[in-house]
């Protein structure tokens, strides 16, 4: 009895404690909430890019942006209904798989791969870009997919990559279906600052949404595209942009695009205020390139340049701030043949002012190898006009076609490094893998873009005598490789 009443005075005891600590707990958050401001600047901002990946639940937090705010009597004076259902006709949604969803099936799986699950989903948007079945999306959205899927009216696809261009962060992918609704393609050129823009997508998996917002910059350098020669001059608008936006249209308020959206500014992944498109001029030439060649047909100036700013015009004794100044000149390449040096300022290509770093990549992205174009410039203190032919990668003018050797049984593409990015990372020879499946290169670990430059010690110059060696090995097999980062490393193996 005794035992029997201290366990209830114990019970009640226990109870009593259960139920302070909870009442004082939501007491205190409450306490929290009030006395704190509903939002801190002390977070710092970042740059992500918008894709949902890995099917990510993530409360979209709506925010109004401060022109909104102040404008909002002029919507009824702008109609964006038209644009609206010209525009979201013509955008897609996209799966993408990465990895093995086959499971394990030996112990050489095991062995190689670590027993992890192999497989992940992200989504994101795209763009109908021809009534044949071009799609145009981020190259980030689809990076290292094994398949595939596009939904358009409820109907589903499976599509195939036709080309990606990571310095500018698009890709191209087909699907078989014709007559679907290609968008209009409007002018990034002709856009103008404070003028009216929709962001059209699937953020959040939810389909065809549009917000409206204005652009509020242009020319925008972020530093987010991490490839060899990234083209950085990016559309800023306010119009809301979330995960899975990534890869949609920018349009007019015409419903013509004007940018292909792939970047927000925020603190915790979902919208706060600026969005980032790449210009529709820029998406034009990348796209038909890569449906043309599979291949970008990048035009080279043979120099880099450097924004102007007091600090750099003092040191080269600059009278303005107009223009950019050439910071290195490549050996050989176009700009030292017609005379242009270090500190050299270039003030306007074919009679367009230039005045930004990012504003000089976008104009000379326009064209291709083999134009020439008329370069107005300063070099000490004098101004000059000259004429210049651009290049391609190799120092010469001719139209370089991707070529892709592929392997079922190594499970990827492989293709030949050309001689600008052997140079770049200092190799004598390589081949790089690309578009990894299922196959041996996958269980030996090689990831997208590394280039293999030797087995065995046996210098590696062609996809056809990587192929045939990993096919026919025995023993020991020792990899040499150049990783994405440009990082050399080995992988051996017993076959």
């Amino acid at each position: 009895m005794l035992m029997h009443t201290l366990e209830n005075i114990t019970m009640k005891s226990t109870f009593k404690n259960i139920f302070i600590s909870v009442i004082s707990g939501f007491a205190g958050a409450y306490l929290f909430f009030i006395i704190l401001p509903s939002s801190s600047t002390d977070y710092p901002q970042k740059m992500v890019f918008n894709t949902s990946h890995r099917d990510n639940v993530v409360e979209n937090r709506h925010q109004v942006s401060t022109y909104a705010k102040k404008n909002l009597a002029n919507f009824g004076s702008v109609s964006f209904v038209e644009a609206s259902d010209k525009s979201t006709a013509s955008v897609v949604f996209i799966k993408s798989v990465s990895g093995n969803d086959t499971g394990r099936s030996s112990w050489w799986d095991w062995y190689f791969d670590g027993g992890s699950s192999g497989q992940a989903t992200s989504s994101g948007s795209g763009v109908i870009y021809t009534q044949n079945g071009y799609i145009v999306t981020n190259n980030h959205v689809i990076e290292n997919a094994t398949t595939i899927e596009i939904i358009h009216k409820k109907r589903a696809y499976t599509a195939t990559l036709v080309g990606t261009d990571p310095s500018t962060d698009l890709a191209v992918l087909k699907i078989e279906a014709q007559n679907l609704p290609a968008i209009a393609l409007g002018s990034s050129k002709s856009l103008a600052v404070g003028e009216w823009v929709l962001a059209v997508g699937n953020p959040f998996n939810l389909a065809s949404t549009v917000t409206a917002g204005i652009v509020s910059a242009k020319g925008r350098e972020i530093n987010i595209l991490k490839s060899k020669f990234p083209i950085e001059s990016f559309i800023q608008t306010d119009a809301a942009i979330n995960p899975g936006n990534s890869g949609g249209a920018l349009v007019n308020t015409r419903g013509e695009l004007v940018g292909i959206n792939t970047a927000i500014l925020s603190r915790n992944g979902s919208y706060a205020g600026y969005g980032f498109a790449v210009p529709v001029d820029i998406v034009r030439k990348v796209v038909d390139d890569l449906i043309r060649y599979g291949e970008v047909q990048k035009a080279f100036f043979g120099a880099e340049m450097l924004d102007i700013d007091p600090e750099v015009a003092a040191k080269l004794r600059l009278e303005d701030l107009s223009g950019v100044a050439i910071n290195f000149i490549q050996k050989e390449g176009a700009a030292e043949k017609i005379g242009l040096k270090r500190g050299d300022v270039i003030l306007a290509i074919n009679g367009q002012e230039i005045n930004s770093r990012s504003g000089f990549d976008e104009t000379i992205s326009y064209y291709s190898p083999g134009d020439k174009i008329k370069v107005a410039f300063n070099s000490d203190g004098k101004f000059y006009q000259k004429d210049l032919v651009l290049t391609n990668r190799e120092g010469t003018t001719e139209i370089l076609v991707r070529e892709i050797f592929t392997s079922n049984f190594l499970g990827a593409n492989l293709e030949t490094v050309s001689k600008v990015e052997r140079n770049l990372i200092n190799i004598h020879s390589g081949v790089k893998v690309t578009d990894i499946k299922d196959g041996l290169m996958r269980r030996l670990r090689i990831k997208e873009g590394y280039i293999i430059t030797a087995i065995n010690n046996y210098p590696i110059s062609s996809p056809e005598t990587l192929s045939d060696i990993l096919t026919k090995a025995k023993g020991k097999v020792v990899i040499e490789f150049v990783n994405s980062e440009g990082r050399k490393g080995y992988y051996s193996y017993y076959f």
